[in-house]
């Protein structure tokens, strides 16, 4: 058995060494995984540890073979508590629901822990192998039986919101930790605890945290980003030109130019695809060579700013506005004729930094914003679109939830006054703090 844990302890330490080196986004899921490997890897220690202690009595004192059990049991049960709190957060992102549970969860933990600590060690001696007993080791299949309870309750209630490889990772890990646990209990001298653990870590990171799987969606966003970009409404291009025609007879070369040199700034900056993250003002200064060209061909069309000068170089994901704006004047302000106001503001917000994009248009049509909020909330089982309508938006959502975490992204709400606001919440590097 003891091979066994130092097999599982190298394999462990393999997939902590490749993970961490690969780096991993600062999001609460993605924080919550981080702590798994190093967690484990020392619980395998303590269980190798108490290996040996529990079938070499004599030659380990009693204080110390009790000190190794209560830290094997404590630090098992915290490996329990963060699988847990991996498929709250999981199923939380999945279904946009608060996590109701983690109060029950981490009191459990905090009454786990004591008991460890506190409760008597008992061992029990048979020919086949020494193990611990009784109602301390007890506290290792009450903790897994708690927290395995929790997760069927959030499965059972949220099943329908995950996609097929959450749901395929989820199901795998706890079938395997109650085969474990069962195993173990009608066999207690098999001592296979660590393998339950270890594969249970296996299970995730195979399928969800794997950082080739994050590489191939990162590929996937900028294959669809490149294609949007290459497709960018051709009508656009023509009546824009066709302005440009028609204020060539009117007027004189200098308007002419201007329009020219505003049309040149946004397909010069609309196809910056090298990186996935830019300044705000870089974000800005595309919009502003959009809306310029927009205005011009819409008289009554007016565009207006409001931005935190602080924010100017604060990182956002490329080409996420236009889209956001173009949605705007072709759903709202069409209907009235292009008539009305697009107002762009980027304030801080204790969650980083939003911003807004404001629309005097007609509004959404009855039904429009429940289909909007659904597909902006399930856009994980959704498809990068590349053609239809809510083309932006959806993917604009998906790229802000990859490239900044699954507390961030498009939401929308609609004005008391008309028109509909768009609400982009974005994280806040420490320097525009």
């Amino acid at each position: 058995m003891l091979r066994m844990e130092i097999a599982l302890f190298l394999v462990m330490a393999f997939v902590a060494a490749i993970y961490y080196s690969a780096g991993w986004r600062h999001t609460p899921l993605h924080r919550t995984f981080a702590v798994l490997p190093g967690t484990v890897l020392v619980h395998l220690l303590f269980d190798a540890a108490t290996l040996y202690t529990v079938n070499h009595p004599d030659a380990v004192p009693r204080f110390w073979n009790d000190t190794l059990h209560r830290l094997f049991i404590g630090t098992m049960v915290l490996v329990v508590y963060l699988f847990y709190q991996y498929i709250a957060i999981l199923v939380s992102e999945a279904s946009g629901q608060p996590r109701r549970l983690d109060r029950a969860a981490r009191a459990f933990l905090v009454l786990a822990e004591l008991g460890a600590l506190l409760l008597p060690v008992h061992y029990a001696v048979t020919p086949q192998g020494n193990y611990s007993d009784g109602i301390h080791a007890n506290v290792c299949y009450v903790s897994v039986g708690f927290y395995l309870l929790l997760c069927v309750l959030l499965l059972w209630k949220y099943w329908r919101q995950l996609d097929r490889r959450q749901r395929s990772a989820i199901g795998a890990a706890m079938l395997i930790e109650l085969s474990v646990c069962a195993l173990q209990g009608f066999h207690p001298t098999w001592l296979i605890s660590g393998m339950g653990i270890s594969l249970m870590t296996l299970s995730f990171y195979l399928t969800l945290e794997n950082p080739e799987i994050l590489r191939s969606e990162l590929v996937e966003q900028k294959m669809s980003m490149l294609y949007l970009k290459s497709q960018v409404n051709p009508h656009f291009l023509y009546n824009t030109l066709d302005t440009i025609r028609i204020q060539a007879q009117l007027n004189g070369d200098k308007q002419v130019a201007d329009l020219l040199m505003r049309l040149v700034d946004f397909f010069r900056l609309s196809v910056k695809v090298d990186r996935p993250m830019v300044t705000l003002d870089d974000e800005l200064e595309l919009l502003e060579a959009y809306m310029d060209l927009m205005c011009c061909r819409y008289p009554e069309l007016h565009c207006a700013y409001d931005i935190d000068p602080d924010l100017g170089g604060a990182q956002v994901p490329n080409f996420i506005l236009q889209p956001i704006v173009e949605n705007s004047l072709l759903h709202g302000l069409r209907n009235k004729g292009y008539r009305g106001e697009v107002t762009i503001s980027a304030q801080k917000v204790p969650q980083g930094m939003e911003i807004a994009v404001r629309d005097s248009g007609s509004g959404f049509a009855p039904g429009k914003k429940a289909a909007i909020d659904e597909m902006l909330r399930s856009h994980a089982r959704q498809a990068p679109k590349l053609t239809g309508s809510s083309i932006g938006i959806l993917n604009v959502q998906k790229r802000v939830k990859l490239l900044c975490g699954r507390d961030y992204g498009l939401s929308y709400t609609e004005n008391e006054t008309g028109g509909v606001t768009a609400h982009i919440l974005l994280p806040l590097g420490k320097e525009n703090t």
